[in-house]
């Protein structure tokens, strides 16, 4: 192929994190305000021709790895369809999913199909109540039904998102290290970050991942540890073909004696800017250069007054050239105001 994306700062763009609606079937509470009903009308989302022919642009110019997000990916209707289409592409690569896992019972052997390699599932706790509160009433069970099918579809590796928030599930972190090892399941920590007015109130109960890691230690032999399969962009790892990131934003580390990896993804205690590979497709169209500033590109409308294959190209390699260099949630944690489920996280 011979194409790459290089931004400002020579970045190579290798991922696009594509948001297919803004909505979702749960609240969580660092995500979506529960009284939240300003959502894209679906008449101004992307329609799959418009996604493809996007996407497809993006892996001719040198794009191989798309991840399927929301809000919620799997309450957007013929989702398997649109993931089929995807990995059809000459050019992909990797095509993956994240979700809350809620309706992953009854759509996890369709995507297994069309071509959907891994999951990554948001689970912040293994307690029912607690469950409910943090994501506004939702039922642990179906979560945990929805892990159970990924695995009996061949969806692997499956990835545990767990938003740490202290005082709220941080006494369970040693708990969902045990869930994990005994399911084959990595675990992903993710710290806090400042999206939206919820955001920011989750943000009172940030707690440095540094220190869990600490903690961590005391109970669990941790080693440093790689994410197995795909490109590396990291030297220390590239003869291997594997990456201490597995190509994302996350610090790995394994449980000794076991298959267990740990991950750490720090966006504000040791962030990960100067190794960004990717941007985000929000669901009516937006391209956003960064989770963490406000510059974007509006497709939509260059799509749909009939822009060349050739001139979306070109939009597509002028908006990276506009990719800042790194975010600013320390310096202005108030400066974003969409919420997480408008981005696609």
């Amino acid at each position: 192929m011979g194409h790459k994306l290089i931004d400002a700062f020579n970045r190579e763009i290798e991922y696009v994190r594509l948001s297919v609606t803004d909505r979702c079937d749960l609240r969580c509470t660092y995500c979506l305000p529960p009284d939240h009903h300003d959502f894209i009308e679906p008449e101004d989302w992307l329609t799959f021709d418009e996604i493809e022919r996007v996407i497809r642009a993006f892996t001719e110019l040198g794009v191989y790895r798309v991840r399927l997000t929301g809000g919620e990916p799997l309450t957007r209707h013929h989702l398997p369809d649109l993931a089929a289409r995807l990995s059809a592409l000459p050019h992909l690569e990797d095509l993956s999913l994240s979700t809350n896992g809620v309706q992953l019972r009854k759509q996890a052997g369709a995507l297994r199909k069309a071509g959907v390699k891994r999951i990554n599932v948001s689970l912040d706790s293994l307690q029912a109540a607690r469950f409910a509160a943090i994501t506004g009433g939702g039922k642990l069970n179906k979560v945990l039904d929805g892990l159970a099918a990924a695995n009996e579809a061949g969806l692997h590796p499956v990835k545990i998102n767990m938003v740490v928030m202290n005082g709220v599930n941080d006494d369970e972190i040693e708990d969902m290290v045990r869930y994990c090892i005994d399911r084959d399941f990595t675990l992903r920590l993710i710290e806090t970050m400042p999206m939206g007015d919820t955001g920011r109130s989750a943000s009172s109960h940030y707690l440095d991942l540094e220190v869990v890691r600490s903690r961590l230690e005391e109970r669990f032999d941790l080693v440093p540890a790689v994410m197995p399969g795909g490109r590396s962009r990291h030297p220390a790892s590239r003869d291997t073909g594997t990456s201490m990131y597995g190509g994302g934003p996350a610090r790995y580390v394994q449980v000794a004696g076991t298959s267990l990896r740990i991950g750490f993804i720090t966006p504000i205690s040791r962030h990960f800017c100067e190794s960004c590979n990717r941007v985000r497709l929000s669901a009516d169209g937006a391209l956003y250069l960064c989770l963490g500033q406000d510059d974007k590109v509006e497709l939509r409308p260059l799509l749909r007054e009939g822009i060349s294959d050739d001139g979306l190209k070109e939009a597509i390699r002028a908006a990276i050239a506009r990719k800042p260099e790194k975010h600013e949630f320390r310096e202005q944690p108030q400066k974003i105001v969409r919420f997480m489920s408008r981005t696609g996280g």
